[in-house]
């Protein structure tokens, strides 16, 4: 397919077209940002300052603290500056490096998650083999590949995408570059590109969610022979881990796994998976574990006394 770019920028409609309605989602979605960086960001802290964090479960949830960050920062600080401009606009290469960091980021989330899931099962199933299974070697490749996934993944679905020819009209509906969106705007068939793209992204999700699912079935049944208490403290763990999950995969597999038609609620439902989940991922991990609450207190103590100093 020759590639056909007549068009140098594209124009977001948004999430909303009156103004009050726009500037009362740019306090909202500020706070919420502030809340997503700050809070991930104290995460990211507390694990690497302490000593009791050092199990593999913390070290890959502060990972997944820094990608929610990295995610919901290629989306979120446009549509912030977007809600109190009169013209939305992104350049055709600000688009498509949009679109790239956002399954990158995206990708890598899933695969983390899945890779915690591991980390669970192992610790739970297997508890004598725990610390030879997620050796330092073991996490550091994990989260390794982890990225190189997500990599491959990003860059097939934006080579595909690249390659398609735009050549007017310009208007997205949304308020960021999506899979969908941008296939409706493209001068060519679509349905081919269309397809390996729910097969690379939609799959990817299902399989992973799939995935998840299995390994906490299988722990619910090992939990069947646990005292009360070792049950409830697993599944407390599993509880903020699932949850997460869902609201993940959730939206993503509605988004991406179906035919490219794009639909009125999408941008309602992204802005579950762009916003939503990065928002919650530290309070689900740090309001429901009573280790990170105490690191957290121990790293608050030392800040102020650095401060009085």
């Amino acid at each position: 397919m020759a590639k056909t770019h007549n068009v140098t920028e594209f124009i977001f409609l948004g999430l909303s077209s009156n103004p009050e309605v726009q500037k009362v989602c740019f306090v909202m979605f500020l706070l919420l940002y502030t809340a997503i960086v700050l809070g991930n960001l104290l995460i990211v802290l507390t694990v690497m300052s302490s000593r009791s964090l050092g199990s593999p479960m913390y070290f890959f949830l502060s990972y997944l603290s820094f990608v929610e960050i990295c995610y919901a920062s290629t989306t979120v600080p446009k549509l912030i500056s977007d809600l109190l401009a009169e013209r939305k606009a992104i350049p055709l290469w600000g688009c498509m490096s949009q679109f790239f960091f956002i399954h990158l980021f995206g990708g890598t989330e899933a695969f983390l998650l899945t890779v915690m899931a591991y980390d669970r099962y192992v610790a739970i199933c297997k508890p004598l083999s725990y610390t030879t299974i997620m050796s330092r070697q073991a996490c550091a490749f994990l989260v390794g590949a982890a990225w190189v996934g997500a990599f491959v993944h990003s860059l097939v679905d934006s080579l595909l995408v690249f390659r398609l020819p735009f050549c007017g009209p310009n208007v997205i509906d949304h308020y960021f570059c999506d899979v969908l969106p941008l296939l409706k705007l493209a001068c060519s068939d679509t349905v081919l590109i269309g397809l390996l793209i729910v097969a690379n992204g939609g799959t990817l999700s299902v399989i992973s969610f799939v995935v998840l699912l299995a390994s906490y079935v299988v722990i619910l049944l090992h939990l069947r022979t646990r005292s009360s208490a070792g049950r409830h403290k697993a599944l407390s763990t599993c509880g903020a881990h699932v949850t997460v999950v869902t609201l993940f995969f959730g939206p993503c597999i509605f988004i991406y796994l179906r035919p490219s038609t794009t639909l009125s609620v999408d941008k309602t439902v992204a802005v579950f998976y762009t916003v939503i989940t990065p928002l919650l991922n530290p309070v689900i991990y740090s309001l429901r574990n009573a280790e990170v609450k105490k690191a957290m207190r121990r790293l608050w103590v030392r800040a102020m006394k650095l401060e009085e100093r």
